[in-house]
């Protein structure tokens, strides 16, 4: 099972993406999150296989959040 955290500031394409990968038998959506800061929180416990992060999120744009969880 590969476990997935989405990261992005719209909730409705965090429900799209989700719709779209929980259809898939091999994904888990394990968390969400609308922000830099919340998407680094995320992604200490439960540790994801596969961060989808929005790069102009507020707080911490993606790029710094995926150097932090890096």
């Amino acid at each position: 099972m590969i476990k997935i955290l989405i990261a992005d500031d719209h909730r409705i394409l965090r429900q799209g993406i989700r719709s779209l990968l929980a259809s898939q038998e091999d994904f888990e959506i394990i968390a969400e999150s609308s922000d830099g800061r919340e998407t680094v929180k995320e992604a200490i416990t439960p540790k994801p296989d596969v961060v989808l992060v929005d790069i102009a999120m507020p707080s911490l744009n993606g790029f710094e959040a995926t150097r932090q969880i890096k």
